[in-house]
């Protein structure tokens, strides 16, 4: 994870108050709730550029913070891995 995507999950999570977001901190915990996660989505997309897909948007996605940035990685890098 990244320090932007971390700062961006902030404003989202009503109860993480200063705690460090790791990638095994539980969304739901700290308070994401299904509105809040809606907009969480629309705000990861305009800032790193991707489109998530219908079959990514359960439960478990947004679980850790570590998982919704696994989907945004494998989102951002190129199929294929990039140049050969």
């Amino acid at each position: 994870m990244n320090a932007e995507f971390t700062e961006l999950l902030r404003p989202f999570l009503k109860f993480a108050g200063p705690e460090e977001i790791t990638e095994e901190s539980r969304l739901r915990d700290l308070g994401l709730d299904s509105m809040r996660e809606i907009e969480l989505l629309f705000a990861i997309e305009d800032t790193f550029g991707v489109a998530v897909p219908d079959d990514k948007l359960v439960d478990s996605t947004f679980a850790t913070a570590g998982g919704l940035w696994g989907v945004v990685e494998e989102l951002r890098t190129p199929v294929g891995g990039g140049s050969r």
